[in-house]
C-alpha cells in the first residue's frame, strides 16, 4: 500500500503521530473510538511515523491534575455515547443513572425582590390565585409538559468528572494512547498556516505531531490562538456565553426525591437565570444555575445567586439538612453554530465545545462534544488506513463531511437562532426559543443589529438605589474586599444567607470543601490585565463581579483601581475573559483550579 504520509516533508522529526489538547468529552470520544478502531484487523498494517515499527503514537495533554476533572452535572440523551458504547451500563460509572422522571418547573419569586418584568409579576399573582387548579405548591409549578426539544427522558444523568475518569481508564488500558494530566498546553505550533504540534506551558518545550486535535474547551489557550491566527468564518462570532455553577449535595435522610429525577427550572433567582437539579445514585444531587452574558445586570455574583436558588421553597424542602460534597463553575459557549470556527486545516482539527458543538436549544453539550470526537476518530482511521496525510482538504472530506451529514448538524441549524429574542427582552427570548424549538429552526425572531450589553449600575438600579448609595456600596465593597453585587443585593432587600456550616457555607469555604484549589508555584499568573489604564476607566469591573472563585478583586492592597488576582482562588472558569468589555484580559494556560472528581 502506497503511504502518502512518507511523501510529506517534515522540517523536524515527529514526537508523536497525534497530539490532543484537553481531556473532556470530545477528546474522550475521539480516543475511545480511535483506540477501539486501531485494534481491528484492517488496521494491523498501520505504523507510527514518529516511531516506525510501533502503532501510531497518540498523546493527550490535560491541564488539570487529574483526568476526572470536569465541572458539570450532566443530563443527556446520550445518543452518540450509546452508539459508541452500545452495552453501556450506568451502574459501572459512579454517580451515573438513567433518567426516570423529568419536569420543567416555573419558580415564583418567594421573596419579592427579583427584577421580574410586569408580565412575570402578573404570572406569579395568577399562579397564587389559582394555585389549586394549576397545582402550585411551595412557590413552584411543574409545567404540564417538557418541550420535545428539551426532554432527556430516555437518557442518563452523569457526573462528567466520573465519566471522564471511567472513559480515560478504558482508553489507557488499551495501551494505544497516553493521557498526561497536569500538563497544560501553552499554544499551537503554527508554521506557514500549518499546525505542526503544540508548545507545553511548563518549560516551553515543543511536541511535534502530524495531527493536532484541539478539544481544550471554550476558553482554552490553543483554540483561542487558532482563532486569532486563522480568524473566524464569515458571519460567525462568539458573543453568547454563560457561567454554569453547581453544587454536588448529599441529600438529607428525609429527602423523597428518587434517583433519576431531573428538574429544569426557570424564573428564579432572577428571571434570566436557568436552573437544574439532578438526582444521582446514593442520595446525591447536582443543583446549579446558568448566568447568561445577555443579563442586564452589570454585577452578577453567581455564588450568591446559587445559594438563593437552592433555598427556593420548591427545592429547599428536599435539600434542607443536606451537605455540600463539592462545588464548581465553568464557562459555557452558548453561541453554538454561530460560534463555530474553522473545523479543520493542515495538521489540525477542532472538536467539542471549542468547535461550536453546544446546543443551547436542547440544553445539551456533552453528547454533542462526544459525537464530534467520534466523527474525527472515524476520519483519522480512514486516513490512516488509506495512507493519506492530515491535510486540511483530507480532513474536510472526512471529518467535516461526517459532521455536516449528522444529526448534530441538523440540530445545530435548528438551534442557531434560538437565542435571538433575548437581545430584545426576556419575553421575546422565551418566545424565540419556543418558536425555534417547535419549528425545528424554520422560524425564528430577528436578531437586533447591536448586541445587548449589561447596563450601567445607575441605570440598572434606577428607582431602587441612588447614585450616592451605589457609590457608598462601592467604597464599602473595596474596603471589605467583598463583591459589590453582594452588598447591592443586601440593599435591595435580598435576605442574608445564614450559613449552617454544611450546605450553606461561605464562598471561600466552598472552594476548600468542594474543589481543592491548587496553583503550582513554578507557573506564572494565568490571568493578566494587559493595560492597567483600561482598568482605571472601567466602571462596573465585570471581571471582579463574575469571578467564580472571588480570585479577582479591587482591594485596599491595590488602591489604584486595577484588579488584583489571587491565583490560589482561581477555578479556571474563564468568565473574566468574556466579561471584559474591552478584551483587556489574557487567560494563559496553567494547571490548578478545581479538581473534584464528582463535578
Amino acid at each position: 500500500m502506497h503511504d502518502e504520509l512518507t511523501d510529506q516533508p517534515q522540517t523536524q522529526p515527529l514526537d508523536a503521530d497525534i497530539v490532543c489538547t484537553g481531556f473532556g468529552p470530545a477528546v474522550a470520544g475521539f480516543l475511545w473510538t480511535l483506540t477501539q478502531g486501531l485494534q481491528k484487523p484492517e488496521m494491523a498494517g498501520v505504523e507510527s511515523k514518529a516511531m516506525p515499527g510501533l502503532p501510531p503514537q497518540i498523546v493527550c495533554y490535560e491541564r488539570a491534575d487529574d483526568i476526572s476533572f470536569g465541572v458539570s452535572g450532566v443530563v443527556t440523551r446520550a445518543r452518540a455515547i450509546r452508539a459508541s458504547i452500545p452495552n453501556l451500563d450506568p451502574a459501572e460509572i459512579p454517580l451515573a443513572a438513567r433518567v426516570r422522571n423529568e419536569k420543567l418547573i416555573y419558580l415564583l419569586d418567594p421573596l419579592g425582590v427579583t427584577r421580574r418584568p410586569a408580565w412575570m409579576r402578573l404570572a406569579d399573582q395568577l399562579c397564587r390565585a389559582f394555585s389549586g387548579v394549576l397545582g402550585v405548591a411551595h412557590e413552584g409549578m411543574a409545567l404540564p409538559w417538557v418541550p420535545e426539544f428539551l426532554h432527556k427522558r430516555d437518557g442518563f444523568i452523569f457526573s462528567l468528572g466520573q465519566f471522564n475518569q471511567w472513559v480515560g481508564q478504558q482508553v489507557m488500558m488499551s495501551g494505544l494512547a497516553q493521557i498526561w494530566p497536569a500538563t497544560p498546553v501553552a499554544g499551537p505550533l503554527i508554521e506557514e498556516d500549518r499546525v505542526a504540534g503544540v508548545r507545553l506551558a511548563a518549560d516551553g518545550s515543543e511536541v511535534r505531531a502530524a495531527l493536532t486535535v484541539v478539544g481544550d474547551g471554550p476558553v482554552g489557550a490553543v483554540g483561542r490562538q487558532l482563532d486569532e491566527h486563522f480568524g473566524m468564518p464569515a458571519g460567525h462570532r462568539r458573543d453568547e456565553w454563560a457561567v454554569g455553577m453547581k453544587m454536588v449535595i448529599d441529600l438529607p435522610e428525609n429527602c423523597t426525591l428518587e434517583e433519576g429525577t431531573v428538574w429544569h427550572t426557570i424564573g428564579f433567582p432572577e428571571p434570566e437565570i436557568f436552573g437544574f437539579l439532578y438526582v444521582h445514585p446514593g442520595r446525591i444531587a447536582s443543583a446549579g444555575i446558568f448566568v447568561p452574558s445577555w443579563m442586564d445586570s452589570p454585577v452578577r455574583t453567581s455564588y450568591r445567586y446559587l445559594q438563593h436558588f437552592i433555598q427556593h421553597p420548591y427545592l429547599w424542602r428536599h435539600l434542607r439538612g443536606g451537605r455540600l460534597r463539592s462545588w464548581g463553575a465553568k464557562s459555557l459557549l452558548e453561541s453554538g453554530r454561530r460560534g463555530e470556527p474553522f473545523l479543520a486545516g493542515d495538521g489540525y482539527a477542532r472538536i467539542g465545545e471549542c468547535s461550536g458543538s453546544t446546543n443551547v436549544l436542547t440544553g445539551s453539550g456533552v453528547d454533542e462534544a462526544w459525537l464530534t470526537g467520534t466523527q474525527l476518530a472515524e476520519a483519522v482511521l480512514e486516513l490512516l488506513r488509506e495512507g493519506k496525510p492530515f491535510t486540511g482538504e483530507n480532513l474536510e472530506n472526512t471529518y467535516v463531511a461526517r459532521r455536516r451529514a449528522s444529526w448534530l448538524e441538523h440540530e445545530s441549524q435548528a438551534a442557531e437562532k434560538a437565542r435571538n429574542g433575548f437581545q430584545w427582552g426576556l419575553l421575546p427570548g422565551f418566545l424565540g426559543m419556543a418558536l425555534a424549538g417547535l419549528t425545528g429552526g424554520r422560524l425564528s425572531l430577528p436578531r437586533p443589529r447591536e448586541d445587548r450589553h449589561p447596563k450601567k449600575l445607575t441605570d440598572y438600579y434606577a428607582g431602587r438605589l441612588s447614585r450616592s448609595e451605589i457609590e457608598r456600596a462601592r467604597q464599602r465593597a473595596e474596603a471589605e474586599s467583598r463583591p459589590l453585587h453582594d452588598i447591592l443585593m443586601d440593599m435591595c432587600g435580598w435576605p442574608p444567607v445564614e450559613y449552617d456550616g454544611q450546605l450553606l457555607v461561605s464562598h471561600q469555604d466552598a472552594l476548600l470543601m468542594g474543589g481543592k484549589v491548587q496553583a503550582p508555584a513554578d507557573f506564572p499568573d494565568h490571568v493578566v490585565f494587559r493595560s492597567p489604564q483600561l482598568c482605571l476607566q472601567c466602571e462596573a469591573h465585570l471581571c471582579v463581579e463574575i469571578c467564580s472563585g472571588e480570585a479577582i478583586r479591587i482591594s485596599p492592597e491595590n488602591p489604584a483601581g486595577v484588579p488584583a488576582f489571587d491565583r490560589e482562588k482561581c477555578v479556571h472558569c474563564g468568565a473574566c475573559l468574556w466579561n471584559c468589555p474591552v478584551s483587556n484580559i489574557e487567560f494563559c494556560a496553567a494547571p490548578g483550579g478545581l479538581h473534584s472528581a464528582e463535578n
